[in-house]
């Protein structure tokens, strides 16, 4: 029986999704985000927004909502060839996965994530990779989550449990995720308040959020909220 999480958390679409989850399940949950020299840095001004507003719209959940943690990993940057860390164009990588590949990113990000759990007496880690609706990661996918989770567990000496919430379902079913945690609220803050473009482009605002609207990121969200909002997804700004 668990009863604590650490929660990663950039304060996109997807990590707000599990973080609203795990408050459901856990009585404590802590929040780690990351400064990794990402071109959309503003992602680390949208997170504290988030929690903000899920404080103030959800009292019950703002009483587990523990400390937020934010780590700079800016090595990742440093070792170049990303078009999230370097204002390059994207595109397909000889690899043939998309340049937006940071590559060791998330193996990283759950070692982190692992050492500061067992300062801080944690033993899940949720994070919201996915391998249903995704850009092909390959440190986004199950088998490196289980391998990961091993690895802690072994290297920390403590049972630690990598939870994957969004792992086997697509956007649209992480729209209705959110819908059946939070109601239309939620929703609400998720189209209004998270932020997923990789381009930081806050000034546009679609049916689903800010964005620019044509890059990975924003093409992903866009097309999961037009299937979970139905044909006329694209007439409406979500409202109260």
């Amino acid at each position: 029986m668990h009863r604590n999480a650490l929660v990663l958390f950039s304060g996109g679409q997807d990590s707000t999704t599990c973080l609203a989850q795990a408050l459901t399940r856990y009585e404590r949950v802590e929040t780690l985000g990351f400064d990794y020299g990402q071109r959309h840095r503003v992602e680390l001004d949208a997170r504290l927004q988030v929690l903000a507003r899920l404080r103030e719209a959800f009292p019950a959940w703002a009483e587990r909502l523990g400390e937020d943690h934010v780590l700079e990993v800016d090595v990742l940057a440093r070792l170049g060839g990303s078009s999230l860390t370097e204002d390059i164009a994207f595109e397909m990588a000889q690899s043939g996965l998309p340049n937006t590949f940071v590559p060791g990113r998330n193996l990283l990000f759950l070692t982190l994530a692992g050492a500061l759990a067992y300062r801080r007496g944690l033993d899940v880690i949720v994070t919201g990779v996915c391998e249903t609706d995704y850009s092909g990661y390959p440190d986004c996918r199950d088998d490196t989550m289980k391998a990961m989770q091993l690895a802690l567990s072994l290297g920390l000496d403590r049972r630690i449990v990598v939870e994957t919430p969004l792992m086997w379902i697509d956007k649209a079913e992480t729209w209705r995720l959110a819908e059946s945690l939070g109601g239309r609220a939620l929703v609400d803050l998720i189209a209004e308040a998270t932020h997923t473009c990789y381009l930081g482009d806050r000034t546009q605002r679609h049916p689903w959020g800010y964005g620019c609207g044509t890059c990975p990121a924003c093409e992903l969200r866009a097309a999961g909220w037009r299937r979970y909002a139905g044909s006329d997804a694209g007439a409406a700004t979500p409202g109260p």
